[in-house]
């Protein structure tokens, strides 16, 4: 039998064809192959634990992590980038309570529900601090002067409408004192302190820790319900007379919606041995936070209920503006 030329292409082609797919896959990569990116929000205490974080994953996954830094906004702006970024795992946000309070300050078009939860690495207790000089030792001594005074107390916050100012105005408002908040630059609290320009100041222990051993600042109490180890020692607030109190700032991990579970796996395994470390929790005591880690299902159960409670507390204060 005899084949033309247009068969005989033909079989050749479908031969060829045939060896291809006979041929086995080259095997498919796995995550990850690339550096994974970690956007940080703010600087101070949150700024260092990201970066220790980072380190700790970089040896545990396989690639570099590293932190890019972008502020501004109250979070809005690193969690805008985030929003945006392809779901593959090569873009994470070092998350914190911020995601809740900047949506519901109107700064953000979207709330948690629009990343994938990756796992909490800790928690912050903030504390409540004064200049020695004002003579209040404790919480209760305080009340009583400011009331006696008839005066509003001057209140230091990193911003209006954020956690601490949040966690501020629940403290004060159980003391019933009457307050007017004052804004100040990141990391200014005991500056603003010791300059008189506040009366008072709710933040991080470790910001004030110099100050307490030179003798210069007072701390009355933390905003945690339970006592927890912090580079300052001092009561809670609910046992110093503000009762109920328990207010604390998360930490964790969020990547893009719609990332591969197989990635967030992968992300939460080595998150796990970084919090786990004998290197992280040194940190943590270092700067008095604490590691906890939550999985990336109990870690979002977990936002999903206190960003409720943070639009409840918002709509208290009038600060709201998402209307929940």
């Amino acid at each position: 039998m005899r084949l033309t030329r247009t068969t005989a292409t033909l079989i050749a082609s479908a031969a060829t064809a045939a060896l291809v797919f006979s041929l086995p896959s080259p095997a498919r990569a796995e995550f990850p192959e690339k550096t994974i990116e970690m956007t940080t929000l703010f600087g101070g205490p949150a700024q260092t634990i990201s970066q220790v974080l980072a380190d700790l994953m970089s040896k545990n996954i396989g690639q570099p992590v590293i932190t890019v830094s972008r502020p501004g906004g109250g979070g809005a702006i690193g969690y805008t980038f985030l929003q945006s970024a392809a779901p593959d795992g090569y873009s994470i946000v070092f998350s914190s309570n911020s995601i809740s309070t900047v949506y519901y300050q109107g700064n953000l078009p979207f709330n948690y529900a629009a990343l994938a939860p990756v796992a909490q690495i800790g928690m912050e207790v903030p504390v409540l601090a004064v200049r020695s000089d004002a003579g209040w030792k404790d919480l209760k001594a305080m009340q009583d002067a400011a009331k006696a005074s008839g005066k509003k107390l001057r209140v230091g916050v990193s911003g209006l409408g954020t956690f601490t100012h949040l966690a501020s105005a629940a403290l004060f408002n159980r003391l019933g004192l009457q307050v007017v908040y004052i804004p100040y630059g990141e990391g200014r609290a005991p500056a603003e302190l010791l300059g008189g320009r506040i009366d008072a100041a709710l933040q991080w222990a470790s910001q004030f820790a110099p100050h307490v051993k030179a003798g210069t600042i007072n701390v009355l109490c933390m905003t945690s319900k339970e006592k927890v180890e912090l580079p300052v020692d001092t009561v809670t607030c609910d046992s110093a007379g503000a009762k109920g109190l328990d207010l604390t700032i998360w930490r964790g991990i969020h990547a893009p919606k719609d990332t591969p579970p197989a990635v967030i796996a992968k992300l939460e395994a080595s998150i796990k041995q970084a919090v786990d470390s004998p290197d992280f929790k040194k940190a943590g005591d270092n700067l008095g936070f604490s590691p906890l880690y939550k999985s990336a299902k109990d870690f979002g159960a977990m936002v999903a209920e206190n960003d409720k409670e943070i639009g409840e507390l918002m709509t208290e204060l009038g600060i709201n503006k998402k209307g929940k």
